[in-house]
């Protein structure tokens, strides 16, 4: 499935090593003296795996979709460059912060926003030099599953409302962009096809479930002439993109900072499953604090320029496993194809004409999907809710992240405010460092 945050529930799995390319008699040499011609096709295949869902991301937010093909090809180069290219995964848009973002950029502003995700970027970056010092202990005391469930599940519910307006053809706030009608029709096919090759696709098709019923419902669109082709004709072939300059609003960085802990969690568990896929252990070496360094480094650079936060993609981790291809060279060429593709005007024009419809199918089944890894965090790790400490933790943190509470004003560029995704995050951290533990600890 397509949704990058659907690596966050495997922190705490158990790492299955993959002993294939030993079995095979290759090593580890073999494996990386491929020829050029066979990069450079395995990284253009890379980045179509993980083109639909890195798209979308901006496409749902308002943001550039060329800025955030060139934020995740520049993204990713800086993570090899941190990391010593020894890691083959690819950084792209994490949908964790589709909701804050979306209520930073109306609060307030695109450039605030960006200063957000700088922010974001550095506290991966913290981690890395905590996880150098400290080890990784304090992450499983400070973000243990009871706190991180809730969290994801309400980063998936938070958007519900949102995803059926665009399905039914509305904007955020309910206005009416399409008729009702034409909006269903377009929608819930896309939807279907989204969820037909994602439970019935086999090989690399099962990784593209989002490409898929993005190209369906377009083709709909076309069909009932609701994009807007002159926008595509009047767009240039060769265009920089729109880059946006950050500001710093401390409101801004406050609203956004405490999502990045969720992610986090979603980096260790992409490190983790493509060690698992590849039989290397990248916690050791090149060691996680030098991961999450190159993510923090590399969400840094996307607020800088405008696009979105980066993460693993778990599409590319199975698309690796797949293929069989751990040359962390591959890469290299996805991101490279990735800013090329940033350069080409219509491209991003086509990208941008995509209907609310559209979007919103797929949407249907994202944040649903979501909440679901949020609630199997919660039942896999058999966080029992009869223990009042955990009853007390996910109830609250629920609460306010789906029920819109603020804590401050947040009326003014100078108020205080706290509300959604970053209030709950805080919330779940600061109730499960306060609350006495269980004398029974959940097994």
């Amino acid at each position: 499935m397509a949704a990058a945050v659907y690596i966050m529930a495997l922190r705490h799995c158990p790492r299955i090593v993959c002993r294939r390319h030993t079995e095979e008699g290759l090593t580890m040499q073999d494996e990386f003296n491929d020829p050029l011609w066979r990069q450079v096709l395995s990284g253009a295949q890379m980045l179509f795996v993980a083109f639909g869902a890195l798209v979308l991301m901006p496409l749902i937010t308002g943001l550039d979709p060329n800025v955030a093909l060139f934020t995740a090809g520049l993204g990713t180069l800086l993570f090899q460059l941190v990391t010593g290219r020894q890691v083959p995964v690819f950084l792209a848009s994490s949908f964790a912060f589709i909701t804050p973002i979306i209520l930073a950029k109306q609060q307030f502003g695109l450039a605030e926003t960006m200063g957000g995700v700088m922010a974001a970027g550095f506290v991966y970056t913290f981690l890395g030099f905590a996880v150098k010092i400290k080890g990784t202990g304090f992450i499983d005391r400070v973000l243990p599953p009871v706190v991180i469930g809730p969290v994801i599940i309400s980063i998936g519910l938070a958007m519900a409302p949102i995803a059926a307006n665009m399905a039914m053809g509305k904007d955020a706030d309910g206005t009416v962009l399409i008729p009702y009608q034409t909006a269903m029709l377009i929608s819930m096919p896309a939807l279907l096809i989204t969820l037909v090759v994602a439970v019935f696709g086999r090989g690399m098709f099962r990784l593209l479930p989002i490409m898929f019923g993005v190209l369906v419902g377009f083709g709909l669109s076309f069909a009932f002439g609701v994009v807007d082709t002159a926008r595509i004709a009047a767009a240039p072939w060769f265009a920089l993109p729109h880059f946006t300059a950050p500001a710093f609003n401390w409101q801004a960085i406050l609203f956004i900072v405490p999502v990045a802990l969720a992610p986090a969690i979603e980096h260790i568990g992409g490190v983790i499953a493509v060690g698992s896929v590849t039989g290397r252990d990248y916690l050791k070496k090149p060691g996680l604090h030098r991961t999450l360094f190159g993510d923090g480094v590399a969400t840094t650079a996307a607020g800088l320029f405008g696009g979105p936060p980066n993460t693993t993609y778990a599409e590319v981790t199975g698309a690796v496993m797949l293929t069989r291809n751990y040359n962390p060279k591959i890469m290299t060429w996805a991101a490279i194809f990735a800013v090329s593709l940033a350069f080409i005007g219509k491209f991003g024009a086509l990208l941008q004409s995509i209907p609310v419809p559209v979007m919103g199918g797929i949407l249907c089944l994202l944040f649903g999907s979501i909440a679901a890894v949020g609630m199997n965090t919660l039942i896999r790790h058999r966080i029992d809710l009869g223990e009042a400490r955990n009853l007390v933790i996910v109830s609250v943190t629920l609460v306010f992240g789906i029920g819109g509470v603020l804590v401050g004003t947040g009326t003014g560029p100078d108020d205080f405010g706290l509300k959604g995704i970053a209030l709950c995050a805080v919330v779940a951290i600061a109730l499960n460092l306060l609350l006495p533990a269980s004398k029974s600890p959940t097994p």
